[in-house]
């Protein structure tokens, strides 16, 4: 970790700053020490890690998810390129497709979860120029030394931590673009997963995600059953239902043989807007809110009947006549 960059990270639990401590430096590298938050909790720095995670004891799933990565992070980058080859896909092609989808610029700030062993680390810091950052996080400390041996030459321009996807330690809106591809399927919460990626990223910034998952019109072909046979992850649900209210723009793909899915989004601010109060022509008439919030108890199918001859008779819409009536008869018993 650089010297300053101990001001970028915030908290995971308060999202309040943290103090840096007992620093051992190298230069302007901090090799060790400690962040500090208010409650006294050391988050340790170490070989210029620091171990962000929360929470402190991890749920069971993402312990059980951290302790396979940890056996398997020299087999999984040994046999990564399999994904590739067994759909008859270009690994790099694929890589930098998905990555185009950041609409990075030099001088862009992004920040890649999951981030592994680095094959699309790498790629993301080579196209950012000096005053462009990457920060690299993963749960698990052998990716991420995998990760950091593979950024020879562009070291200068990322930054590792460990850390949870659904509990960064980074204050709002610090992000030009965020990045995760693999494994947020075993997330322990992947909805609040998202709702993170969004907090951190600037409004108008863009967010790629993606994982594997059989698609819904290939389950039950044999190329579907042969495949979620041997691997159980592609068993997985989409995430659609999962996506924040501030998902604009959102689009989705599915790549490497058709069986992995990437989306992508412009973070936005809030629920959408919309003009819900313009008058709807034609004989109902009214807006939109109307519409939704102007409901008021049913009628017998009689009243209902007269109401709708009246209204003809009239020439109103049927939200004119019946704002009409109702305040008319509304004053009248309130002035009894």
């Amino acid at each position: 970790m650089r010297a300053g960059e101990e001001k970028i990270y915030v908290d995971p639990v308060t999202r309040k700053p943290l103090r840096l401590v007992d620093e051992v430096r190298n230069g302007d590298e901090i090799v060790s020490g400690a962040l500090v938050n208010a409650a006294g909790h050391r988050h340790e720095i170490r070989n210029g890690v620091p171990d962000l995670v929360y929470p402190y004891e991890l749920p069971a799933v993402d312990a059980e998810a951290l302790q396979k990565y940890e056996e398997r992070a020299d087999a999984y980058d040994r046999y990564l390129p399999l994904t590739f080859s067994t759909y008859g896909e270009s690994e790099e092609a694929v890589r930098n497709a998905m990555i185009d989808k950041l609409d990075l610029k030099l001088d862009s700030i992004v920040l890649e979860t999951g981030a592994g062993t680095g094959r699309d680390s790498e790629i993301i810091a080579r196209r950012l120029g000096a005053n462009g950052k990457l920060y690299i996080q993963d749960l698990s400390p052998s990716f991420l030394d995998k990760n950091l041996e593979r950024m020879h030459g562009v070291a200068g321009r990322v930054e590792p931590a460990l850390a949870n996807g659904y509990h960064l330690p980074f204050a709002d809106n610090t992000f030009d673009a965020y990045y995760h591809f693999g494994g947020i399927n075993a997330f322990g919460d992947i909805k609040r997963a998202y709702a993170e990626m969004v907090r951190v990223v600037k409004p108008g910034g863009k967010v790629v995600v993606g994982d594997e998952s059989m698609p819904p019109w290939l389950r039950q072909t044999e190329f579907g059953r042969v495949l979620m046979n041997s691997n159980p992850e592609f068993v997985y649900p989409l995430h659609l239902e999962m996506l924040p209210v501030e998902a604009r723009k959102t689009r989705m793909e599915w790549i490497i043989g058709g069986v992995f899915w990437v989306i992508d989004f412009v973070v936005g601010e809030g629920e959408p807007k919309a003009d819900f109060d313009f008058a709807i022509p034609g004989v109902r008439g009214g807006t939109h809110r109307t519409r939704y919030f102007g409901q008021l108890e049913g009628v017998t199918p009689e009243a209902k009947r007269l109401a709708y001859e009246a209204r003809a008779k009239t020439g109103k819409s049927m939200h004119e006549w019946l704002d009409e009536v109702v305040r008319e008869a509304a004053k009248r018993d309130l002035e009894k």
